[in-house]
């Protein structure tokens, strides 16, 4: 007769959980967003309460002077202090006695399908806090922060407008930050309502076969100034996200100065135990800072379009 052994079957989970895991790090979720829109940030301490930054501001413009004069205008930069709370999540999955034993009579693995949906859960948390923010902890996302001033499009209502009229909402968008930060920056990423992008990959220009879409990647005031390709993508949390519930477009410079999201410890998987006569855990944690937006002037909320 077959005996349980508590101690062996410990040892098997730990061996099988090593390998599920090391895979499970490895995969990469087509529809988690916020990666590929904001910096992050994982250089903190894992276990600190607070991260402090500061956002800072130019003042002061050159002017003209007498050849002997001493009151030279000055530059100065002010800073202000904001400071954001860390806190602890989790999500981790679990073996039972008899997945266990079934696996170890007929010489099989363990599935991963339990570490690959706890990963899933703690990527989808993340996505969720860095772009829409989370009311318990009083973090903002990147869709609806505070700091970064909304206006409405110059003309809007994209079904009804002209491909022209369309184009030049989004360049209104784009230099919105040049114009912000005294032309220093342009924005490289523009982000688009779902229902606004079916609207810009379906509407052609005039007496061609170019949609919208296809005609903004090669023309628009960024690549136009740098030569470089403007990111555009579509997300639906969008559609709803300005005043009013309106659609709403974001253009921002995608870069650590100006947005940063804090993980100090990314999520990671803790050691198996026992947690019960027929069940091994495995738990799992993360701890998250929230999205800091640094440079406000360089991010542009555009609602109605």
């Amino acid at each position: 007769m077959r005996t349980f052994d508590a101690q062996a079957a410990l040892g098997f989970v730990i061996a099988q959980t090593a390998h599920v895991e090391a895979g499970v790090y490895q995969t990469r979720y087509a529809d988690i967003q916020y990666p590929q829109l904001i910096p992050v940030d994982t250089t903190a301490n894992p276990f600190v309460k607070t991260v402090t930054y500061f956002s800072a501001d130019k003042v002061g413009v050159a002017d003209w002077l007498e050849g002997n004069a001493d009151d030279i205008p000055k530059v100065d930069i002010e800073h202000t202090q904001f400071e954001t709370s860390v806190h602890t999540a989790g999500i981790g999955y679990g073996y039972g006695w008899e997945e266990i034993n079934q696996a170890q009579m007929l010489g099989l693995n363990l599935t991963g399908d339990k570490a690959n949906a706890a990963r899933r859960a703690s990527e989808e948390m993340v996505d969720r806090v860095a772009l829409e923010g989370d009311t318990v902890k009083g973090f903002e996302g990147l869709f609806n922060h505070s700091a970064v001033a909304a206006s409405g499009a110059t003309t809007g209502d994209w079904p009804t407008a002209t491909p022209d009229e369309i184009i030049a909402d989004v360049n209104d968008a784009l230099t919105n930050v040049q114009v912000a930060t005294n032309n220093v920056v342009l924005a490289d990423t523009l982000l688009m309502p779902y229902i606004r992008w079916n609207v810009l990959a379906s509407t052609r220009l005039t007496s061609t076969t170019m949609t919208v879409l296809e005609y903004l990647r090669a023309n628009n005031v960024y690549t136009a100034q740098t030569g470089a390709p403007l990111t555009i993508r579509a997300l639906r949390k969008l559609d709803t996200a300005g005043i009013s519930a309106n659609p709403r477009m974001i253009a921002y410079r995608r870069h650590p100065d100006v947005l940063k999201l804090h993980m100090p410890m990314p999520h990671r998987f803790m050691p198996v135990w026992q947690t019960g006569p027929l069940r091994w855990d495995i738990p799992g944690v993360l701890r998250l800072g929230g999205l800091d937006i640094r440079l406000p002037s360089e991010i542009s909320y555009i609602d109605g379009i």
